[in-house]
C-alpha cells in the first residue's frame, strides 16, 4: 500500500473507532436493556446525539473504507481494516478505564504483525 491508500485505511479505521466509541458512549447514557425496556431503548437511539454521531462516524468511516477498496485488493483492505481493535482497546483504556490484560496485549500484537505482512506485499 502506497501512502494515499494508507491514509484512506487509517481515514477509515480512526472514524469507525470513533464511531464505536461514541455508540458506546451513547449505549451507557441509556443504560441496560431488558425485556421490558427495550422498545424505548431503541426509540431512545433515535434521540440520543452520541448515538447519532457514533452512527454518522460509522458512515464515514465506511465511505473511506469504499474508496480505499477502489484502489487496494480486498485480501489487503480486509485485513488491514482490523487495526480498528487496537484503537478499540486503547479507547476502553483511557476513555472508560478498562483492563488490558497480558492476553489482549498479545492479541493485539499479533493483529499488528498479521496486518504488517498483509499490507506489505498487497496491491
Amino acid at each position: 500500500m502506497g501512502f494515499q491508500e494508507v491514509c484512506l485505511l487509517l481515514a477509515s479505521v480512526l472514524t469507525s473507532a470513533m464511531g464505536q466509541l461514541f455508540l458506546k458512549m451513547g449505549a451507557n447514557s441509556l443504560g441496560k436493556v431488558n425485556a421490558s425496556n427495550a422498545v424505548s431503548h431503541i426509540l431512545n437511539i433515535l434521540l440520543t446525539p452520541k448515538l447519532i454521531l457514533g452512527l454518522a462516524c460509522y458512515g464515514l468511516g465506511a465511505i473511506a473504507y469504499i474508496l480505499l477498496l477502489t484502489r487496494v485488493n480486498l485480501s489487503v483492505a480486509g485485513p488491514s481494516a482490523s487495526i480498528i481493535y487496537i484503537f478499540s482497546v486503547l479507547f476502553g483504556y483511557f476513555v472508560f478505564k478498562e483492563n488490558i490484560l497480558i492476553h489482549q496485549a498479545l492479541g493485539l500484537g499479533l493483529i499488528v504483525c498479521g496486518v504488517v505482512l498483509v499490507a506489505s506485499k498487497g496491491n
